[in-house]
């Protein structure tokens, strides 16, 4: 079983290891969250030229794990192997994409919606599922809606916190401030 977790990347280093477009196809969403990302490959696409990260092009070297906090590995699988044994070594975390012995990280399907992230795994094993139901939530959910479904939920919690409201009476109160946003609608 998989421990989920999001992680603030502003700022870490977040190593790539690999040219084509499989590692071009992760760098946007580590961008996004502010990592400082470098990618190291004897050979890129365009796409990672272009992306505004550091390119070094060579062959990956276990030096290339200093001072890096995760490690995408998007390379052919021998490389992808030495890079998870490397990373294990100095306790990192590593995504080997499509290659889950090698992965000690799984980067599942995502979906946002107006301040809600929401991920999907499937512990590595179907990545196409976690997919189609990606698409399946993000059809579901209205940004709109789910904007305001967090902004009532911010407020709420700002009211809990300063009246002090136990944690377990929370998701009840929430619910009912959830159900007065359609109240007016109703009627």
């Amino acid at each position: 079983m998989l421990f989920p977790v999001f992680l603030k990347l502003a700022g870490r280093r977040i190593l790539v290891v690999g040219g084509g477009p499989v590692a071009a196809s992760k760098l946007a969403a580590l961008t996004a969250a502010g990592a400082d990302v470098v990618v190291v490959a004897p050979d890129v696409v365009a796409e990672i030229r272009t992306a505004g990260v550091e390119v070094v092009e060579r062959g990956f070297h276990a030096a290339d794990l200093d001072d890096v906090w995760m490690v995408v590995a998007a390379a052919p699988a021998e490389v992808n192997r030495e890079v998870a044994r490397e990373a294990e070594a100095r306790q990192l975390f590593v995504n080997a994409v499509d290659d889950p012995p090698n992965a000690s990280v799984y980067l599942g399907g995502v979906v946002r919606r107006g301040g809600v992230t929401v991920a999907i795994s499937t512990d590595g094993q179907a990545p196409a599922l976690a997919g189609l139901i990606r698409q399946a939530l993000e059809a579901l959910l209205p940004e709109e809606e789910v904007a305001r479904w967090l902004s009532t939920a911010r407020e709420q919690r700002q009211s809990w916190l300063a009246n002090q409201v136990p944690m377990d009476e929370r998701r009840s109160l929430l619910l009912r401030a959830l159900a007065g946003l359609y109240e007016d609608r109703q009627h």
